[in-house]
């Protein structure tokens, strides 16, 4: 079906799996390199590492919130470290640009990673001039989605309103907060068809496919 998101004149995305595919295996590079560096801080083996990352994740939203809340660590010099990774695994995509340029309204970022590091890979993947804002892991005082918190301070940063917003990610429960305040959400990730979450309205496993095929209210002009 066509979506109709002839009501939406701001489209929020997060950045990692949800701007470059998943299987480009540049999140899966940067998890790595994570869990090197929480078997360092913490004097674990890599394996214990890496449970303790995934815990981390699913308890607090990112490691980080994790370790800043148990091992006390420098959030900055984390991040640095965790996304030292080269940007080869992924590249721009002109078709993905070009739909991005047929959205009416701003376009914005709404990321769990840091500024240096969004701006690092949207300027890699030649999309950093189609966006308008910014809001990262640092303006959110390292609280991570999906608090409510932290999408309120979001909201706050980008001038929201809910209705007419729409909101692109690729990890599921960072869509239910969007949901409640009135967003329309879409999951983007391969496996995206097998979610039956009431929170999510548009599922898809190609983001290119999904806004060239979507209703919107006008043709932005192309910069």
């Amino acid at each position: 079906m066509t979506p109709d998101l002839t009501h939406i004149d701001s489209w929020l995305f997060d950045l990692d799996n949800t701007l470059y595919p998943l299987d480009s295996g540049f999140m899966q590079a940067i998890e790595q390199q994570m869990t090197g560096v929480v078997a360092r801080v913490t004097g674990l083996t890599i394996p214990e590492a890496f449970a303790l990352r995934e815990r981390y994740l699913r308890d607090h939203g990112t490691t980080l919130a994790g370790l800043i809340k148990n091992h006390d660590v420098d959030p900055k010099a984390f991040l640095d470290e965790a996304h030292d990774v080269p940007l080869d695994l992924i590249r721009p995509d002109p078709a993905l640009r070009t739909a991005l340029q047929r959205l009416p309204g701003r376009r914005l970022i709404f990321t769990n990673a840091d500024e240096a590091h969004a701006v690092r890979v949207l300027a890699h993947l030649g999309v950093d001039d189609l966006f308008d804002d910014l809001f990262h892991i640092e303006l959110a005082d390292y609280v991570p989605k999906p608090d409510p918190s932290t999408f309120a301070r979001m909201l706050g940063h980008h001038a929201l309103a809910g209705p007419s917003t729409c909101f692109f990610e690729d990890s599921e429960r960072n869509l239910s907060p969007a949901h409640d305040l009135g967003m329309t959400t879409v999951l983007v990730r391969p496996n995206a068809l097998e979610s039956t979450a009431a929170f999510v309205h548009h599922r898809t496993s190609d983001l290119t496919a999904f806004l060239n095929a979507a209703q919107v209210k006008e043709t932005r002009e192309t910069p």
